[in-house]
């Protein structure tokens, strides 16, 4: 018999691991109702015409696509194994993001919504990446998006929710900060305008490759090489945000465009300067963020002192519901990775001592008598606000105590007959070994307050 197993690339999360994600979920959620986001949620498997064309070539590739029945492929012989004959067999695939399915959602639902409209959606993604640290095949996104308004208060809020998630976990971030239009500009001033989405999906590179290797890349899809020679200077701009700012306005003085993407970064980063934001936030011009459908302001976010990639990323997107028949709806939202910020937590160990508690109190289980009575008490706990449970089976008490103990359970109760009369419970610590009788009516205070 084979050793049970998952695919590569998905995990199992035990009950401490499962509570820390919630907590992460919890924290996200609570800021996202905050701002006014409302909810909503979309199925795991989309058309496979929802999907495809949106993501990219490379996103096109790491697609998870479903059969339209399990042995689908069985009436097709070798010779008609192309990718047409597949597609015809497999017209759904698994969601690759969660703002696909929501510009698709704004177009089906579009009489049912109030616009500018906020929302937030926390549910997993799958691609078919090769699966590594931090890189996973199946995980969760937690998304807010505004669509049907082009105000730049929109990424300035954004910016801000980013600000308050990662201050309420604890994780010193940069939020960086870059636009499309300045990266039309300077494929427009490089001379090679007809190339942007190569000169963008390589530029999303260099922090995995250098910069000598996204050259590399460039040069290999017919960048001319004078063009790659502008091009390294602007990736190196370095000073303060105003530094950069000022010396892009001079380096895109000829892109209307360019130019265009400048005043709005300029915008953002004054609106940010008079708000108490907490996180570093930087210009960053090798940012580019790969996905096709991105217009506008792009973020991305990186914690300090973890070697993980990206954890937040978004941007703005002018016409992403136009493919689907609704034309002129801006929007612009930004995306938590909440499986890359657990890694990050686990890294810095920083998960609130919250996440880690379970119940507070075992009951244990020696009589009949005392049984009934613990039932009654658990209950009351239970009501009270208080993680309680009762030791299902009448073992030894060295068999209870292990179970306490690996459970890390601070507080065991014993409700012996004589406990029962006298309406006590023997309450033990089992942090400090102390013991002692307590009043039933006491005994919530204690174990609130240790």
């Amino acid at each position: 018999m084979n050793k049970p197993s998952i695919p590569k690339g998905t995990r199992d999360f035990l009950p401490l691991e499962a509570a820390r994600r919630s907590c992460i979920f919890d924290t996200i959620r609570s800021v996202f109702r905050r701002y006014g986001y409302q909810p909503i949620e979309t199925p795991a498997m989309e058309n496979l015409s929802t999907l495809l064309g949106k993501y990219g070539d490379e996103g096109d590739r790491l697609l998870f696509k479903i059969l339209n029945s399990g042995d689908a492929l069985s009436a097709l012989t070798p010779p008609d194994l192309t990718e047409g004959a597949v597609l015809k067999v497999c017209e759904k695939g698994l969601r690759y993001d969660l703002t696909v399915p929501f510009a698709r959602f704004v177009v089906q639902h579009q009489n049912d919504l109030t616009f500018p409209f906020k929302r937030y959606q926390m549910q997993p993604v799958w691609r078919a990446d090769r699966p590594q640290k931090g890189r996973y095949r199946e995980f969760y996104q937690c998304d807010a998006d505004v669509v049907g308004s082009t105000s730049l208060l929109n990424e300035v809020e954004l910016v801000q929710i980013i600000d308050d998630v990662f201050s309420q976990l604890n994780i010193p971030v940069t939020i960086k900060i870059n636009n499309r239009k300045v990266l039309n500009g300077i494929a427009e001033i490089m001379g090679e305008a007809d190339k942007l989405t190569d000169i963008t999906v390589a530029i999303d590179k260099i922090d995995k490759i250098g910069l000598s290797a996204v050259e590399d890349e460039l040069a290999a899809k017919g960048v001319a090489t004078q063009a790659i020679m502008r091009l390294r200077p602007i990736l190196q701009l370095s000073g303060s945000n105003r530094d950069k700012l000022v010396a892009l306005r001079q380096v895109l003085e000829a892109s209307a465009t360019g130019l265009a993407g400048v005043a709005e970064l300029q915008t953002i980063i004054d609106y940010l300067q008079a708000l108490p934001v907490v996180q570093t936030v930087e210009i960053d011009l090798s940012l580019a963020r790969g996905l096709n459908y991105y217009t506008g302001a792009i973020f991305e976010v990186k914690a300090h002192n973890a070697a993980i990639g990206s954890i937040c990323g978004g941007g703005r997107y002018d016409d992403l519901t136009g493919v689907f028949g609704l034309k002129n709806v801006s929007g612009v939202g930004i995306s938590f990775g909440a499986d890359r910020i657990y890694d990050v937590l686990l890294q810095l160990d920083r998960f609130p001592s919250a996440a880690n508690e379970g119940a507070r109190v075992l009951f244990f289980n020696l009589d009949e008598t005392g049984e009934r009575q613990a039932l009654r008490y658990v209950q009351q706990l239970r009501r009270q606000g208080i993680v309680t449970e009762i030791y299902p089976d009448r073992h030894k008490l060295k068999k209870q105590f292990e179970y306490a103990d690996r459970r890390g359970i601070p507080f065991v109760a014993i409700v012996g007959e004589e406990e029962a009369k006298n309406g006590v419970v023997a309450l033990k610590n089992l942090l400090s070994g102390e013991q002692q009788n307590v009043p039933f009516e006491q005994l919530a205070d204690i174990v609130s307050k240790l």
